[in-house]
């Protein structure tokens, strides 16, 4: 039992050192150590199939559903159009009411889909107030965060916690029972970021902006973009060394020449034509590139197609082409894909220039580079490619924000469904993973959306995440190892007191969800925290709470919490300007909920 108990420490400590190094993505990490514990014999069959009768999982997926219908009838869409209307306000107003907005949505709508569909409004907005999209993206998803933690349903977290403690003989969270004290928090949290907190915002460009603006971009955002240029056999650069070509902040990083690719090639090589070269170069530089061999019928930006057939780059020739930039979007079909396998070319007649992912050069073969949650293309192609391109769902349109009611006329139905689903679960009819699926599946026979838009509405990668924590917390159960963790800290913490331990319950799982997916923090930690509290005597409701709010409040930085992933590449952020503004936050987070938790659920 006691090597057993050893096996899945070492598991999940290689599973939480692959979350952090993103070795993989995280639920090939989570499958991947359930698999290994049901290989070594440590997790019986029985009980990895028992975790998905787990109602956590089950109702977050029928919530994504829900979502999605709102999202497909133009409910979201509808609302957010509202949101632009705020640019005759003063920028301090208009920010405190943009929070606001979004954090009433979050609380009933998952919070991720939110942010998704705002974020381009937002970009519109704050350009109508001439303010850059960097003062107030992070506001935005920190808003949707607050908005999450004020229901049962505005995050999966919650539901997912609310499934676990279920499982262990808590009895389940009603609809409205965290919306007190999380208003508190959300409260003040509001009220930091519109007088203290927007005051630490960098006033920064997306990439297109800046450039189009005649900006110069600043050297650490200039140094992470891949692209790829093709010589034309007219090319005066046929014949040049690889080292002559370009400036001194451009690398070439393969040369791909009749089929056959050479990486890091010698500077002394000489060009051909028909060479391709892979490049990685300021965003500046690598716009301006393309730009050259942009063709709007028979001049573009003033350069004639006789000059750029002289500059030697390849041209696009197609109808009008426009330069556009697009996020990869949670849910998107691009995410785990590598460029070379999009066809966008072929089939929106849409070109992917140049990949930027932040915090990270892009070294690898501009075909070969994996898409990420977060990633910004810079991309050309016509109007009317990019129209289906971003219908899609697949990229989200950061250029030319537009609300998209898909089927209007079935708004109603999806609002009602909504509201009876909350309506119904606070009056406690029935469970809410019942209502939700119900909820669910009658949206789709009403039209609201269709059973394949269903089926890709699911983020199937966060389920088997879920999944697979769930396997390895079961091992971790019937292996002893939770025993082992509950009675060592046992020994230290009766010394504690029990609002001590409710301060270092929240510290410790709020800088594991910064770190790691907040998901798994809150599936390896509630088992413990359900165990450590009956040992002590305690009531474990106050401490579970504790542990939904921490595993929430991910500010600090952009790994934890998926809408902090998106708007870090959609805002051009550094990871030190989510450390700068969220730091505090999460410290005035805390105070808050150690000293509101005992009041609404005493010890």
């Amino acid at each position: 039992m006691i090597l057993d108990a050893w096996l899945v420490f070492a598991v999940l400590l290689g599973v939480f050192i692959g979350f952090a190094r993103e070795v993989a993505s995280p639920d090939l990490l989570a499958m991947g150590g359930a698999s290994v514990l049901l290989v070594l014999g440590v997790l019986e069959v029985e009980e990895m199939l028992g975790v998905f009768s787990n109602s956590g999982p089950l109702t977050i997926g029928a919530m994504f559903v829900l979502g999605a219908a709102l999202s497909q009838t133009g409910v979201i869409g509808w609302l957010g159009s509202y949101v632009k209307r705020l640019a005759a306000l003063p920028v301090p107003i208009a920010l405190l009411m943009v929070m606001l907005f979004v954090m009433a949505a979050s609380a009933f709508v998952n919070n991720t889909a939110v942010v998704v569909v705002l974020t381009p409004v937002v970009i519109a907005l704050a350009r109508s107030l001439d303010r850059t999209p960097s003062r107030f993206l992070i506001p935005l998803s920190y808003a949707s965060i607050f908005g999450g933690t004020c229901t049962l349903v505005g995050t999966s977290t919650n539901l997912l916690v609310n499934g676990v403690a279920s499982d262990h003989g808590l009895a389940e969270f009603t609809m409205f029972e965290l919306t007190l004290p999380a208003l508190v928090m959300a409260t003040a949290g509001i009220a930091y970021m519109t007088l203290i907190g927007r005051h630490l915002l960098p006033d920064r460009e997306t990439f297109s902006e800046a450039r189009a603006a005649g900006e110069e971009l600043e050297p650490e955002a200039e140094d992470r973009y891949l692209t790829e240029l093709l010589l034309t056999d007219a090319s005066p650069l046929v014949g040049e060394r690889l080292r002559d070509l370009g400036s001194d902040e451009s690398e070439i990083l393969a040369l791909v020449r009749d089929g056959e690719s050479t990486e890091d090639p010698s500077g002394e090589m000489r060009t051909r034509g028909g060479d391709r070269l892979v490049v990685v170069a300021p965003a500046g530089e690598a716009i301006d590139l393309h730009r050259s061999a942009h063709v709007n019928g028979e001049e573009s930006d003033g350069i004639s197609e006789r000059d750029l057939a002289r500059v030697g780059f390849e041209t696009l020739r197609s109808e009008s082409t426009v330069l556009r930039e697009g996020v990869v979007g949670p849910g998107s079909r691009f995410a785990q894909r590598r460029v070379s396998t999009l066809n966008m070319r072929s089939i929106y007649d849409v070109r992917v220039m140049a990949v930027h992912r932040r915090q990270e050069d892009l070294d690898s073969g501009f075909g070969e580079i994996e898409l990420r949650v977060g990633d910004t293309l810079l991309l050309n192609g016509t109007r009317r490619g990019f129209r289906r391109l971003f219908d899609s769902g697949d990229l989200i349109d950061l250029s030319e924000p537009r609300v998209r009611r898909a089927r209007p006329a079935h708004a109603v139905a999806a609002v009602v469904t909504m509201a009876a689903v909350m309506l119904l679960a606070t009056a406690e009819v029935l469970p809410i993973v019942a209502l939700s699926l119900i909820g669910a599946v009658f949206v789709v026979a009403v039209g609201c959306i269709t059973p394949q838009e269903a089926y890709r509405s699911i983020d199937w990668r966060i389920l088997f995440l879920i999944f697979g924590m769930l396997g390895i917390g079961r091992a971790m159960q019937s292996s002893g190892a939770t025993q082992l963790v509950v009675e060592g800290v046992r020994a230290v913490a009766a010394d504690f007191g029990p609002w001590a331990l409710l301060a270092v319950i929240y510290l410790l799982a709020s800088a594991m969800t910064e770190s790691v997916t907040n998901n798994a923090v809150a599936i390896i930690m509630t088992p413990l925290v359900i165990g450590l509290a009956e040992q002590l005597g305690l009531d474990p409701r106050p401490y579970v709470v504790a542990l939904m709010f921490a595993a929430s409040a991910s500010f600090a930085t952009p790994l934890g919490y998926q809408t902090n992933t998106f708007v870090y590449g959609a805002g051009n952020y550094r990871f030190v300007d989510f450390l700068r503004v969220g730091l505090p936050l999460n410290l005035i987070t805390w105070v808050l909920a150690v000293l509101l938790i005992p009041h609404f659920w005493p010890f």
